[in-house]
């Protein structure tokens, strides 16, 4: 499907609609250049898209932003959709020992009973802390292990924090820097209002929605989106970047910007770049995702956010969507998602969505022993091979920068967004510089007047 102005030439190819190809399409087609965005599946949004439920928009995978996400709240506001920007207090607990800890506010900390009140305290003294750093380059050389036992001691370390990096990352937990485990505890712990509760934002109509309401407007600026339309070779000739091979034909371009994961952009520079380079690109780790996305007749709580903080239980999370946003906005269904990271060769993410149901409903068991079969009145399964980077010690030294040494060429993933980690709002700002770049080199000012 093609949304657009057909043809075969564009001054320059977006490869990816999601969130980061989408905003710089954007920032191009609204400074007057003309550009093209490939993306091979069928919907926009890439790892935001949606699906329906009975009419109704439901994201993939789950998602919500934070009040200091600007980025993505100044796009709704230009967009025209910011009205659609919803906000609410969130309740966020923890799964240890079969028992359910609220930990959404200061007084919940105080109540945490796995932890003695000395641990409590050290624990609340963690995120003050981590806000009051003035430069997260000195963590660099440090793992989140290290720095954790070092702020908390072990015993808070080993009841509250190694399960949870555990049930993420895994095999690979020991590997994670500080400076990402920092990271979300400042972001979090901005996010809370008056009364200390934790208060998120989500995009009415879900994330997909914004990202369709993206593409209508880049294609108003003049912009093409032409989904289903997988990216093959960049082309490049003489050290610059020619145009993009598809199964449609080579599209002719004077600027290329590649927003899949890195291991994906290599494939696509083979023959055209060197091979230091994109062993490089291959250098960085990623764990995959999988989702089982529950519709229930009733809820399994009232919390939106459960860790798991049991090694026996294989899911990173269950988010009740429904707690967060009221019920009537996914055709009256609970949704709850179930989450895991993993690596792409593991049994749990190649089983097929009947398989992982299965797998899984003993689980829910466990953890809600109201749980009924009968609950599930349908269920979807969705999986990103490249769902997370792993942010290692001296991350900065592994990411390529965003101009690559092909000349025209610019690269903007999630993976170089250190110290931040994934999210749409950096998203929307890797993409928007990126098209900075790629419109500097074509010899567009910032206006969007050719020079």
């Amino acid at each position: 499907m093609t949304m657009g102005v057909g043809g075969k030439s564009a001054t320059v190819v977006v490869i990816g609609g999601g969130f980061t190809g989408l905003s710089a399409a954007y920032e191009l087609a609204r400074s007057g250049v003309a550009v093209t965005v490939l993306e091979k599946e069928d919907e926009v949004g890439g790892i935001a898209a949606s699906f329906k439920i009975n009419g109704h928009r439901v994201d993939r995978f789950y998602h919500h932003f934070f009040n200091s996400d600007k980025d993505l709240i100044n796009l709704a506001g230009e967009l025209g959709i910011a009205s659609q920007l919803r906000y609410a207090p969130t309740k966020t607990s923890i799964y240890i020992a079969g028992r359910f800890y609220r930990l959404s506010s200061p007084m919940d900390l105080l109540r945490f009973r796995p932890l003695g009140l000395a641990d409590r305290l050290r624990l609340g003294m963690l995120v003050l802390g981590a806000r009051r750093l003035a430069d997260w380059r000195l963590l660099e050389s440090v793992t989140a292990e290290q720095w954790l036992v070092s702020r908390c001691g072990r015993r808070v370390y080993s009841v509250v924090w190694e399960p949870l990096l555990r049930a993420k990352f895994g095999p690979l937990a020991s590997e994670v820097s500080a400076v990402w485990f920092w990271n979300k505890l400042v972001l979090r712990g901005g996010s809370r209002n008056s009364a200390g509760s934790e208060v998120l934002g989500y995009f009415s109509g879900s994330f997909g929605a914004m990202a369709q309401a993206l593409a209508d407007k880049i294609v108003s600026f003049g912009g093409e989106v032409r989904m289903g339309v997988p990216a093959g070779t960049v082309v490049v000739e003489n050290g610059s970047v020619r145009g993009v091979r598809t199964p449609n034909g080579t599209i002719d371009a004077e600027a290329v910007i590649a927003t899949p994961a890195l291991p994906i952009i290599a494939g696509l520079l083979e023959g055209g770049a060197t091979q230091g380079y994109i062993d490089g690109l291959k250098r960085i780790k990623y764990l995959a995702n999988v989702c089982l996305v529950l519709e229930l007749t009733s809820p399994l709580s009232d919390i939106y956010w459960l860790n798991i903080n049991d090694p026996d239980i294989p899911f990173t999370g269950i988010v009740e969507h429904t707690n967060f946003l009221p019920v009537e906005t996914c055709a009256g269904r609970h949704i709850v998602y179930l989450t895991k990271y993993l690596k792409q060769d593991s049994e749990m993410y190649n089983m097929g969505a009947e398989q992982l149901l299965e797998f899984s409903l003993p689980y829910i068991r466990r953890i809600f022993t109201g749980f009924e079969r009968e609950q599930v009145y349908d269920y979807h399964v969705w999986k990103a091979p490249y769902a997370q980077p792993l942010i290692e010690r001296y991350y900065s030294r592994l990411i390529c920068p965003t101009e690559a040494p092909i000349k025209g060429l610019y690269i903007a993933t999630m993976a170089q967004v250190y110290p931040q980690d994934r999210g749409v709002n950096y998203a929307v700002a890797q993409g928007r510089q990126a098209a900075k770049m790629a419109a500097k080199h074509l010899g567009y000012s910032e206006t969007g007047a050719k020079k």
